[in-house]
């Protein structure tokens, strides 16, 4: 049974006559990451793609509200016509996933946490989100946050929420900090690095006054983007050949596929057969990491935010490389299956294993906001 909300009273509705007769309920915004996280078996669907629209957006004060359906190309289109963006640079793991062509929606980047390359300076998606109107697991509408950069009330609530995968509540609402978008980009890329070399010069660099916006290595290069006035841009190129000694320009339109290529992990898109995994580790820790991974037959992976980060892709097998992914994080660092065949996503923990005592308290976080069970039963743990 599929369930079309276009308002916040139908949200209400549909959730509350799903706790009343104990039914499980997956939420979805355009269904785009469907394939993110363990599957479930509900008999009922709430989608939230018609429940949307920019209901405010206040350019002088870095604020805007939207409907959680609302496609984020629309958000963005608003942003850049005002020369501004979302500073954490939503990832759009669809094609990924199977799930392109289908528009993402801001309260689904919201749900996921799924920020992109330049968290490593500019925050989570969580850093950005002010505030949350949602409907709990008994069908009941409340608010955390506020609408204003300065307000407070609720902040916490709004990061607990964020990321929940719609296992909390369903997001009806969202307001978000934006910020001033950089006058121009760039990237420059030093070839020829292996592990233990990128990580060194990425944290060099993002510790320096070269303050690049993002850093990432990819086939052997490291790169990374300077953006900001053309002015500074170019002073701090010259800061970087100086240290670094000369390398390879990207500009503009190359610098922007570029890093929406590293946002939407584009080389391991289309290829059947390998399983995806999302690790994250002290950057220090990814050279050691990587070297233990690369004894898998197979194995593919490159490093996002700095080293924080890593891409990994190697063959399905039986488990999706569960059991070898688990033992080389066991030392530091937390794996989450992003991508593999339904099969194995509902037999493997798909996100990083809870020690007891914090696995206690997510499930009496879950018991208080949605006591009945019924919000995307299953999507996070089994």
């Amino acid at each position: 049974m599929l369930i079309d909300a276009t308002d916040e009273r139908m949200v209400a509705e549909a959730v509350a006559e799903a706790a009343a007769g104990g039914l499980g309920l997956a939420v979805e915004g355009n269904a785009s990451k469907a394939a993110l996280g363990r599957p479930m078996t509900t008999a009922r669907r709430l989608r939230l793609g018609g429940l949307s629209g920019i209901v405010a957006y206040e350019p002088e004060e870095l604020v805007l509200t939207a409907r959680a359906g609302t496609p984020l190309a629309e958000i963005e289109a608003a942003l850049a016509g005002r020369r501004q963006h979302l500073a954490f640079e939503p990832r759009d793991l669809g094609p990924l996933l199977g799930g392109a062509g289908l528009p993402q929606t801001l309260g689904g980047v919201v749900a996921c946490g799924l920020a992109g390359p330049r968290r490593c300076v500019g925050g989570a998606v969580r850093d950005h989100v002010l505030g949350i109107t949602a409907v709990n697991g008994l069908g009941e509408l409340f608010k955390a946050g506020g609408k204003v950069v300065k307000n407070v009330t609720g902040y916490d609530l709004v990061k607990l929420l964020t990321g929940s995968f719609g296992t909390l509540a369903v997001f009806t609402e969202i307001t978000v900090k934006v910020l001033p978008a950089p006058e121009t980009e760039e990237t420059v890329v030093f070839p020829g690095r292996d592990a233990t070399a990128a990580v060194a010069l990425m944290a060099g660099a993002l510790g320096g006054p070269v303050e690049p916006s993002a850093a990432a290595w990819l086939d052997g290069g490291v790169c990374l983007r300077l953006d900001g006035f053309a002015a500074s841009v170019a002073a701090r190129r010259r800061r970087l050949f100086a240290d670094c000694g000369e390398g390879e320009l990207l500009e503009a339109a190359a610098s922007r596929r570029l890093w929406q290529d590293i946002a939407g992990v584009a080389p391991f898109v289309g290829r059947p057969g390998r399983a995806v995994w999302r690790l994250t580790q002290r950057p220090s820790d990814a050279p050691a990491l990587l070297r233990r991974l690369a004894m898998v037959e197979g194995a593919e992976a490159f490093l996002d935010w700095g080293g924080a980060l890593a891409w990994l892709s190697l063959p399905t097998g039986d488990d999706g490389g569960a059991a070898t992914v688990r033992q080389a994080v066991a030392a530091g660092g937390q794996a989450w299956l992003v991508a593999a065949p339904e099969a194995i996503r509902a037999v493997q923990p798909v996100f990083p294993p809870l020690p007891a005592p914090l696995a206690g308290l997510e499930a009496r976080v879950k018991a208080a906001f949605d006591p009945r069970g019924i919000l995307n039963p299953g999507r996070m743990r089994g």
